[in-house]
């Protein structure tokens, strides 16, 4: 019965096997938070590029979307296009993007044009599958929507996630997991070939602060590693679970009383987390790898 219980995790959080059950195989000693950004307003939507640079907005009073290249330098890639919250790299190498304040979701064409992909929606955070479907949250009306590559749109989810906010793949790109704002869970979907979701469960269980009077976990930005591993930015720090939607640890805010939103590996090799917080992001060496792009099978 065991067994048959462990299968069945396995196929709702992704299909690749649970690596380790703490932080100590992803933190390195020694090794501690160090500001890789300063002089915005809120920082958000980090997204990672194929050579390791990040992308980034500042959904406040930001222009477009920035760029951190490996020199460590700032530069305005993309202008005139305010009000992004969430940010996700396609297959193809274009840029997708959830213009919130325009109730839009659009994708930048290589040659610098926007098209629009949807209207009249209010989009937090998206990513974009291998396939090239697109989901993305829209945290007010409870619902998780799609895109198929054909341009058609579709509902994936509706009224089961408390407030969703961050949204990502696993390693292997078989499920989708997306984060709770206003309760404690992680939930994630099976990953239908036409791109229809299954099997959506709260299988993963954000730590809540004390603190936090609404018993919330304030659950936001997500990413996953190599290892399949998810990291979900919360009110307590970043925290991590493994393949099979076990709590792993808790990786600490960049400072104390940080409000962190976003969460992204990039930098050489994609082995450095980058985490927004407010004016400023942070970035700290790992010992893992992003999941970047190509499915990871395991």
């Amino acid at each position: 019965m065991r067994s048959i219980i462990a299968l069945l995790a396995l196929a709702i959080v992704g299909n690749v096997t649970a690596q380790d059950t703490s932080t100590h195989a992803i933190l390195i000693e020694g090794e501690d938070w160090k500001e890789a950004v300063t002089g915005q307003t809120f920082t958000d939507g980090l997204c990672a590029t194929e050579d390791g640079s990040l992308l980034f907005t500042d959904v406040r009073v930001g222009k477009g979307i920035y760029k951190l290249g490996l020199d460590g330098k700032v530069t305005l890639m993309i202008d005139e296009q305010p009000g992004i919250s969430g940010l996700a790299l396609g297959p193809d190498g274009r840029i997708y993007a959830c213009q919130n304040k325009a109730s839009r979701v659009v994708v930048f064409e290589k040659d610098g044009t926007v098209k629009e992909l949807m209207k009249d929606v209010k989009p937090n955070d998206l990513i974009v599958t291998k396939k090239g479907f697109v989901y993305f949250t829209e945290t007010g009306t409870k619902r998780i929507h799609g895109i198929a590559p054909d341009g058609k749109t579709f509902v994936a989810d509706e009224g089961h996630v408390l407030r969703p906010n961050g949204i990502t793949l696993s390693a292997d790109q078989t499920t989708l997991a997306v984060s709770e704002h206003g309760g404690k869970n992680v939930w994630s979907w099976q990953i239908q070939p036409d791109g229809k979701l299954v099997g959506g469960a709260p299988n993963m269980t954000m730590q809540v602060s004390p603190n936090n009077a609404k018993g919330e976990a304030l659950g936001d930005g997500s990413t996953t590693d190599a290892a399949g591993r998810y990291y979900v930015t919360s009110e307590l720090g970043i925290q991590v679970f493994d393949a099979t939607g076990r709590h792993s640890g808790t990786v600490a805010l960049p400072f104390q009383g940080a409000k962190i939103v976003s969460v992204e590996f990039a930098g050489p090799n994609h082995e450095w987390l980058f985490v927004c917080a407010g004016d400023r992001i942070f970035k700290r060496k790992t010992q893992t790898q992003g999941a970047w792009q190509k499915p990871v099978q395991q």
